[in-house]
């Protein structure tokens, strides 16, 4: 008897809508991510906005980009750092002047895999 192999669908940016930032597509997938810590239950599909990808996309993506060394570890605790805050670190405060500094270059390295993956536009 022949078995079916499970295979993801694949998700193309037709499937949902763009976020607008990659700091709006970082926000979602942190707190879609501690949500699921906490025992909620995400369904794909099932949001108020449907999106191109799921929180583990963009979590991918900066894993994988902090494996090829393109972000350094420093990057990655200020992502989620501020990711866990909701709130982007602020340049005006000098505490947060270098995060601030750290957060935007992060964006910006960030802001092409996603464009190319359809998760931001």
């Amino acid at each position: 008897m022949r078995h079916e192999r499970y295979c993801p669908r694949p998700v193309s940016a037709t499937d949902g809508t763009p976020f607008d930032s990659v700091e709006d597509a970082w926000m979602w997938s942190v707190q879609a991510t501690v949500a699921r810590y906490d025992g909620a239950k995400i369904i794909a599909g099932q949001g108020e906005t449907p999106r191109p990808c799921e929180p583990l996309d963009v979590m991918s993506v900066v894993s994988r980009m902090s494996r090829e060394r393109r972000l350094s570890s420093h990057h990655v605790s200020v992502l989620v750092r501020y990711g866990r805050r909701c709130a982007a670190p602020d340049s005006k405060r000098q505490r947060e002047f270098k995060d601030a500094r750290l957060w935007d270059e992060t964006l910006d390295t960030l802001s092409g895999p996603l464009r190319e993956r359809g998760i931001i536009l």
